[in-house]
């Protein structure tokens, strides 16, 4: 039993060792003694610095040395041995993010209110978080033992911001001289170690788009296919940023973005058999385009970074579509309720969500939800807090409300300005479910007995 998540704060010490900090009954791990509190301080005479060591040094190893430390202070050795591929039974303690050291120009954290939070602060510029989560380091300041690391431990895929390979329109972009920006020597040796990559690129008009943006996709096609693909995204701007660089976002500009990348996919497809260079859903939103289909997703190497979410959202939905009509809700008009959902997604979900009372006789309205707290040109339901959900009140219809899971903290009943689950409910004087899409699907399912009750 493995366990692993995001650090909500950096403020840790940094010590000797990763700590335990649970231990399943009737384990390995248990029946050596080992307790939550204990740090494992070295694997086979090898220190170990966090999960991910543990793991790599543990991994296929029979016979193991481990050296504790014990909460106590007492120092033990545990000469062990566990049969191939058995588990340990040990959860860790979360990885302290390593911080990002760039001054962006586009930098999210710079468009945050002060009472957002502290976990929207952290700027994390960490390869372990790439290979695990898919979060982005632009390796600008990336050192020999990390690179050492990656190599070694093959923590592959990795993530990687480019911006443009244009040098100086990356040093522009990432705030840092044009020596730091550079990193194609980084990736190379990366690429000739076997490590995938996959690209991303923060779209800023008149900044890195036209033949910039077109540079830079060509230069990463040309790495293919140790460069698995690249993701386009938009710049965000809130009411916070400030920063005379930045030009906002706008429909015509999509527009035209989606057509100079256009021809680009089509030319990869043939090329590469991959479409490669994928925009973000937003892009298509703003401009009034249509989402392409599935088969341009292909595997959806980027959908963490808002790549065919959409997509993926509406192929599970006439999914569910289809198995509701063979298995219609007992009492549709019971399900009469409110989603609420950002400005640029509900237009989407209320013609899906139509289609869905007419079908079945479900009784459930979409209201897109203005976003008050950052203001600006964010429109993502992810990003919605209670009091943008709460100056809406007066426009819900129905007996519950459903907001997107994504609007709490991952793990916590917690939202972007730190108003829990239960709070929100009593300003909202409804019942209140946050749910992701299999969820949703769970309760038209099963018609879980206090929706709409």
């Amino acid at each position: 039993m493995y366990e692993f998540a995001v650090a909500p704060a950096v403020t840790q010490i940094r010590r000797r060792g990763v700590e335990i900090t649970d231990v399943a009954p009737e384990s390995l791990a248990a029946d050596w003694d080992l307790e939550a509190g204990d740090r494992i301080i070295k694997v086979n005479g090898r220190v170990v610095r966090d999960y991910l060591d543990f793991r790599f040094q543990t991994g296929g190893e029979t016979e193991i040395v481990f050296e504790v430390r014990k909460k106590s202070g007492e120092e033990w050795e545990l000469d062990v041995e566990r049969d191939e591929g058995e588990d340990f039974g040990l959860g860790f303690e979360q990885i302290v993010p390593r911080q990002c050291a760039n001054e962006c120009i586009f930098c999210f954290c710079k468009g945050n209110p002060e009472t957002a939070r502290p976990s929207l602060f952290i700027r994390d510029e960490d390869i372990r978080l790439s290979f695990l989560n898919g979060n982005y380091t632009t390796l600008t300041s990336i050192t020999e033992d990390e690179m050492s690391r990656i190599i070694e431990q093959r923590l592959s895929p990795q993530y990687v911001s480019v911006h443009a390979t244009d040098l100086d329109v990356r040093a522009r972009l990432l705030g840092v001289d044009r020596q730091r920006a550079d990193i194609s020597g980084k990736v190379k040796r990366m690429l000739g170690a076997g490590i995938e990559i996959h690209a991303q690129v923060v779209l800023c008009p008149e900044i890195n788009d036209g033949e910039i943006l077109e540079r830079t996709i060509r230069d990463l096609a040309a790495l293919h296919p140790q460069v698995k693909s690249v993701a386009i995204v938009p710049l965000g701007l809130t009411r916070y940023n400030t920063d005379e660089r930045l030009t906002p976002v706008t429909p015509e500009f999509c527009r035209r973005t989606i057509s100079e990348v256009i021809p680009l996919q089509r030319e990869f497809r043939k090329t590469l058999g991959t479409t490669f260079a994928f925009l973000g859903d937003e892009i298509y939103l703003r401009a009034g385009k249509g989402i392409p289909t599935r088969r341009h997703y292909g595997d959806y190497p980027q959908i963490e970074d808002g790549i065919g979410m959409v997509r993926s959202f509406d192929n599970d939905f006439q999914k569910l579509l289809r198995r509701l009509e063979r298995n219609p809700p007992k009492n549709p008009a019971r399900l009469h309720g409110t989603m609420m959902t950002g400005m640029l997604f509900a237009p989407v979900l209320k013609k899906l969500v139509e289609n869905l009372n007419a079908r079945t006789g479900t009784r459930l309205h979409v209201l897109g939800v203005e976003n008050r707290y950052f203001g600006g040109d964010v429109s993502v339901a992810g990003l919605l807090t209670a009091e943008c959900y709460t100056a809406a009140r007066e426009l819900v219809r129905g007996k519950f409300v459903i907001i997107p899971g994504s609007s709490l903290k991952s793990g916590e009943a917690v939202m972007l300005d730190g108003t829990t689950l239960n709070d929100f409910e009593r300003q909202i004087n409804l019942p209140i479910y946050a749910l992701d899409f299999a969820s949703f699907a769970r309760m038209l399912e099963k018609q879980m007995p206090d929706a709409g009750c």
